[in-house]
């Protein structure tokens, strides 16, 4: 297991390898797994980057992600002009349904709401924002129908579960409550924690996933 220093090496250099994060400004501290990531970024795209090489290490359990987007002058925009380019950019969109999504901008901060079929769908729509000049911060709150369940929903996504190469389904536990699924057990990194959490949300019927997997190592 790594020391508490060799994890914040680990995360430190992971963010200076990413093209896409300007590490400067970003400061980082570990203990017992937890990373915290602290300072400031110059735009949301890279909150969200940084947030995804700190996952991509090995040995980190959890993150308290605490940095602040911070727009150089030049580049604060108007609410009104933020607003214009994010639905011009989701009318674009070939993943996000047309007339499905609200946008609402207050300071830079975006709140997106509405009803979509997938949860993908309402992942596009926010992966879409994140990457717009002007952007903060993101608060989705866009719904996911409750469509009719296909058949029994824990056995469908205990068995996709099971196609995965990268998971070890004897380790997670599926509990379904109505249109609600939860996950339980234990993975070894973030991104199978999140093919779990995915092969639940593909499951017809699910409107809401609790991810109660821990990443070990």
């Amino acid at each position: 297991m790594k020391t508490d220093s060799q994890l914040q090496h680990d995360v430190m250099e992971e963010l200076r390898w990413d093209p896409m994060v300007d590490h400067t400004e970003i400061g980082v501290s570990a203990s017992a797994g937890v990373v915290t990531l602290s300072g400031i970024v110059q735009s949301f795209s890279q909150k969200d980057a940084a947030e995804r090489a700190t996952k991509r290490v090995r040995g980190v359990k959890a993150i308290a992600e605490e940095l602040t987007v911070r727009l150089p002058r030049q580049r604060q925009n108007a609410d009104a002009e933020i607003a214009k380019r994010i639905t011009d950019v989701l009318g674009w969109n070939t993943l996000v349904p047309d007339d499905c999504v609200q946008v609402k901008v207050e300071k830079g901060y975006v709140t997106l709401t509405g009803c979509v079929d997938w949860n993908y769908q309402s992942i596009a729509a926010r992966d879409a924002v994140a990457k717009i000049s002007g952007v903060v911060g993101i608060r989705n709150e866009i719904q996911i129908k409750a469509t009719p369940a296909s058949g029994d929903v824990r056995q469908l996504i205990e068995e996709a579960i099971k196609r995965l190469a990268a998971l070890d389904a004897a380790e997670i536990e599926v509990k379904a409550e109505g249109h609600k699924v939860r996950l339980y057990g234990r993975v070894h990194s973030w991104a199978e924690r999140r093919a779990a959490e995915n092969a639940a949300w593909s499951a017809a019927g699910v409107n809401e996933v609790v991810n109660n997997i821990v990443v070990t190592v």
